[in-house]
This record gives C-alpha cells, structure tokens and sequence, in this order.
C-alpha cells in the first residue's frame, strides 16, 4: 500500500481539485472496482436524500400552498358572512324604517282622518246649524205673514167697527166705540140727509154694528191672546238682542278705552319726545355760545334696586281676583252660621252663574255640595274647595299643551279672534317661547288693517330675533299669508306664526275674508293651517261663547288663548267654554310681559278662581 496522499472523494469523482494532480499510477483493478460501487452507492444515496428533500419540500410547499388555500378559503368566507352580516343588519334597518314610516304613515292617516271626521263632525253641525237657521226663518217668515194678516185683519176690524159706529152714530148718536170726531162728522152727515135715509140707514146700520161689534169682539179676543203672545216672545228675543248687544259694546268701549290709552301714552310720549328733543337743542344752543366751562362732577350713581320677580301663581292670581273675589264673598256671606238647605244651594248657584262659570258648571257644584249635607253647617273654605275640585274636572280634559308636530315643516299656526283681544302680543310671546325651544321662526303681518299691527309686530320680531314677512297698510291679506308660507317652506322654518285682522264674529264680510286667507294657505300645504288658535279676550265675559261659536264654524277653531286676565277680568267664562265646546285650552296670558304667557294648569286656575291657595307638590 503506497504512503502517498489519496485524492478526495469528489475529486476522484469529478476529476477536479485544488491542484492539478500529478498522474497517479495505475491502481490496481480490485480496488478501482471497489471505489466505483461506493461512489455509486454514495451517488445514490446523495440522489435518495436530494429527493427525499425535494419531495419532503415539495410536501412542505403543498401543505403550505393548502394551508394558504385554507387561509384564504377562510378568509373569503369570513368577508362573505362579514357581507351577509351587513347585508343582514342593513335589511333589518330598512325594515326597521320600513316600519317606522309605516307606523308614522298609520298615525298621520289616523290623525287625517280624525282631522276629517272632526272636519266632517263640523261640517255636519254647520250645516244642521244652517238648516235650524232657515228653518227658524221660515217659522219668522211665516209668523211675520201671519203677524201682518192678523194685523190686516185687526185693521180691517177696526175699519168695520169705526164705520158702523159712525154710520150708528150720525143716525143714532148712540154707538158705544165712536170717537168724539167721528160723532161730529156723523152730526154733520145726518143733517144732510132726509128722515127716510135717516130711517133706513139706521136699522141698517143698527143691525150691520151688531153683526160687526160681535165679530170683531171675537176677532180682537183672539187677535190679543196672539199679540200678547208674539209680544212675550219678541220681548225675549229683543232682551236676548239687547243683552248680546250691551256685550258687544262693552267689548267696544273696552277696545276702543284701550285704543285711547294707547294713544293718549303715544302723544304723551311723542310731546316727552320732542320736548326732550327742544331742551337738548337749547342746551346745544347756549353751550355754543357760553364759555367753556370745566364739567361738573357727576354725583356716583345711586345703587340700582332689582324689584323682586312676581311668580306665575302670583300673577294668575291677581288675573283672577275679581272673580275670586266675588265668588268668595257671595260663598261666605251664604254659608256662614247657616244650615245648608234648597234656598241656600240656590243663592250659590246664582252666585257661580254670575260670575260666568255657566249654567250646567253651577249646578254641578251646587249639587256636589249639597250631597249628603242637608241640615248641616258647612264652612265656606269646604265650598270654595269642592268648586275648585269641579272646576278642575272639567278643565282638565282641555288643559293641552301646544306641541308642534315635528313632521309638518313649516308647522304653520294661524292666529284669530276679534278686535283688540290681544293676538300680536300673544304672537310675539310665542315665538320667544318657541325660539327658547330650539325652534325656528317666522312672523307673518297679516293684519294688513291696522299699520299699528304690522309695526308691532315687527317690533317683537327684531326683539325675539326673528323674521317678519310684511306688507304695506292695506295689502292683501291672503296674498301675505301665500308669500309667507312659501318663504317657510324653501327656507326651512320649523314654526311660522300668522298674524290676521281683528273682526268681529257678526261681520259676515269679514269672516269671509278670513275664510279666503284659509284656502289660499291650503293652495301650498293642503293640511295648513295645523294649528288654528282663537285668541279671547276675558274681560268680554259671555261675548266670549259667541266668538268660540262662529269663529269655529268658520275656521275650524283647534285651540284657545285667553288673555287679558289683568285682575279685572271674568275669568269665569272660560270654564263655561270648556265645558260647552271641548276646545283645547293652550295659554292663558296675564299681562304684557314677554314671561306673561303660560301654558294652561286646569288645577291652578281652578284654586285661583276659587280663592284657594296653590296646592304644594
């Protein structure tokens, strides 16, 4: 065995090698064998292993490729149920809408249709109102026919009778109904004529008065019982007349006793003005000419005394103090010491019918105190309590707040009443209180009428900030209220406030009017106006069912503001509307006061009026 150094493996393989080996000798045939089967032993078992490995990596990258698959098989499902997911919860959203909408469609088809059964309601009564109207007309007409034939009749009687008197007494001198004239004028006749004509005219006419005096006796019995009765009813119905008519013109003297004070405070305030204005004008004029002075030292001013804030209760209180007070006096000079008995539930009753609490609300209360306590002393204050107790239940039910619906934009309010019941202040109020709300408003002058009104109006609108749509003195009415009602709606205005003339209930001319401004509303918005608001003045007392009356028959009246209660007014009526027409009660004002606008609390204003004091809660 040679010594030498053998050369590596894969250089005797490849034949190559660091250096170039030198020639080896000729190895011998045994061993050269041997060397090839290991090396191709070897060579295999390299090509087993290089393909163990690559099918192992090949395993690898498939497992791998699948598992990626997998991924992304998983993945692809993830977003796919992530897709039907929000497929899912968007469906469910819609439906959701789907229901609401539908649910809100329900409610305002509900609402619509109270609206028209409401609407038909009125309608019906308008027209079974017209028809008793006509009917009684006719029944007028009819008795007025009958009136004047029974006049023509008595006439024609009364001609009879005179003439066969007369005739009786120019031959006779003996008729027992002649007037002195007519006996003279039959001397005269008589002398003129000849004994025969004498003769036979008288026992003509003898026997013509007899037949006549017995007819005409008949005919006057029954011409009287008549009379007497169409004078009975016409006394009623002109004592109706001249009772609605006192009213009417205490309401005017009231209103135009306002108009003069206000007028009076303007004058009196324009010559302050310009008095004012003529002192600084002299004062400008003599500092002109004087030497300058150095100016005086101004005194500190003096400390500045905020006047404590009345309450609400306060202030409704002392709105409701006239009645309050008579109520309260009658009640105590009744029951005091006195055993209760019919006379006595008899002189509360008139007492609560005099303060405007209406007939049907007075003996209610009349009998929920007498019940069980005949022949027993009751103590004015347990009075007063069950009255207000009663005059709660019938204002609860019509002690509704104002909630604009918010899916009627513009939600659109139109302001009525009479003259100088108060609507242009009570709109500036309620637009604060809507604007304090959030809300936004709209003015509308639509008392095109009165420039006082527009001028006003716009006063509270720079006051409260907000928009007023105006026209100049003696625009028309309507054709305001249509511009108004447009700028709302592309403006976006949540609340729009209509401001309207003043008139009264019996002007048919004017009503008319109001009803054009209606129709030109529904023109843009066939459901407008959404709220209609009667403003009534409490110091008109029973005038006041009157304007509810016609007013409602004419716009539809859906809700009441009384205002003016100030301390003299009746406040009483209203709960004599309340129970005759159900309307819905919104406000009641108290004074001029932007906060002097509250909205209606049946129990306050039942203790109030009983003089009881507010109940603690």
């Amino acid at each position: 065995m040679s010594d030498e150094k053998k050369p590596g493996f894969f250089k005797r393989l490849f034949g190559f090698g660091k250096s170039t080996p030198e020639p080896a000798p000729a190895p011998e045939p045994a061993v050269s064998i041997l060397e090839d089967e290991n090396a191709k032993r070897i060579a295999a078992e390299i090509e087993a292993a290089r393909q163990e490995a690559q099918r192992q990596a090949d395993q690898e990258a498939e497992q791998a490729r699948q598992a990626h698959e997998t991924a992304r098989l998983a993945e692809a499902k993830a977003a796919e149920a992530l897709k039907q997911k929000q497929a899912q919860e968007e469906a469910t959203r819609r439906e959701l809408e789907e229901a609401k909408k539908q649910k809100a469609e329900a409610a305002e088809r509900a609402r619509i249709e109270a609206e028209r059964e409401k609407a038909a309601k009125l309608e019906a009564e308008r027209q079974e109102a017209a028809a008793r109207a006509e009917e009684l007309r006719q029944h007028a007409l009819k008795a007025d026919a009958l009136k004047q034939a029974e006049a023509k009749q008595l006439a024609e009687a009364e001609a009879a009778k005179a003439e066969a008197a007369k005739a009786a007494a120019t031959l006779q001198q003996a008729a027992d109904a002649a007037s002195k004239a007519a006996q003279e004028r039959a001397e005269a006749e008589a002398r003129t004529r000849s004994e025969q004509a004498q003769a036979d005219a008288r026992r003509l006419a003898e026997e013509q008065a007899r037949q006549a005096e017995i007819a005409a006796q008949a005919r006057l019995a029954e011409e009287a019982k008549r009379a007497e009765e169409a004078r009975l009813a016409e006394q009623g119905k002109l004592a109706e007349q001249a009772r609605q008519a006192e009213e009417s013109r205490l309401a005017d003297q009231a209103r135009l006793a306002d108009q003069a004070r206000l007028a009076e405070q303007a004058r009196l305030a324009e010559q302050a003005r310009l008095a004012e204005q003529e002192r600084l004008a002299e004062e400008a004029r003599r500092a002109a000419a004087a030497v300058p002075v150095p100016a005086p030292v101004a005194p500190p001013p003096a400390p500045i005394t905020e006047a404590p804030k009345t309450s609400w209760w306060q202030k409704l209180k002392q709105g409701l103090a006239k009645t309050a007070s008579s109520v309260s006096e009658g009640i105590t000079s009744v029951f005091t010491k006195r055993k209760l008995d019919d006379e006595t539930l008899e002189e509360l009753e008139d007492i609560l019918i005099q303060a405007d609490l209406g007939i049907d609300v007075a003996a209610r209360i009349s009998a929920a105190v007498g019940k069980g306590r005949y022949d027993k002393e009751i103590d004015p204050q347990e009075v007063k309590a069950i009255m207000a107790a009663e005059v709660a239940k019938v204002l609860d039910p019509v002690a509704l707040p104002l909630i604009p619906n918010p899916g009627r934009v513009p939600y659109i309010i139109l302001m009525i009443g009479v003259n100088g019941s108060g609507k242009t202040t009570t709109i500036g109020k309620m637009a604060a209180k809507f604007k304090a709300e959030g809300k936004t408003v709209m003015l509308a002058a639509g008392d095109t009428f009165r420039a006082a009104a527009i001028e006003q109006l716009k006063i509270w609108g720079e006051r409260t900030g907000v928009p007023v749509i105006a026209r100049d003195q003696g625009g028309d009415a309507a054709g305001l209220a249509f511009d108004a009602v447009k700028a709302a709606q592309e403006q976006g205005v949540d609340i729009l406030l209509i401001d309207t003339a003043g008139r009264l209930q019996n002007r048919t001319e004017l009503m008319a009017e109001l009803e054009k401004v209606i129709r030109v509303i529904k023109k843009l918005d066939d459901a407008a106006p959404h709220a209609t608001l009667l403003v009534l003045d409490a110091t008109v007392g029973q005038n006041a069912l009157s304007q509810v009356d016609i007013f409602g028959k004419t716009a539809g009246v859906t809700g009441l503001v009384m205002t003016k209660l100030d301390g003299t007014a009746r406040g009483g009526i209203l709960v004599a509307i309340a129970e005759k027409f159900r309307l819905p009660v919104h406000f009641i004002g108290v004074g001029e006061g932007v906060d002097d606008l509250e909205p209606f609390e049946a129990m306050d204003f039942a203790r109030a009026i009983a003089g009881l004091e507010q109940l603690k809660a």
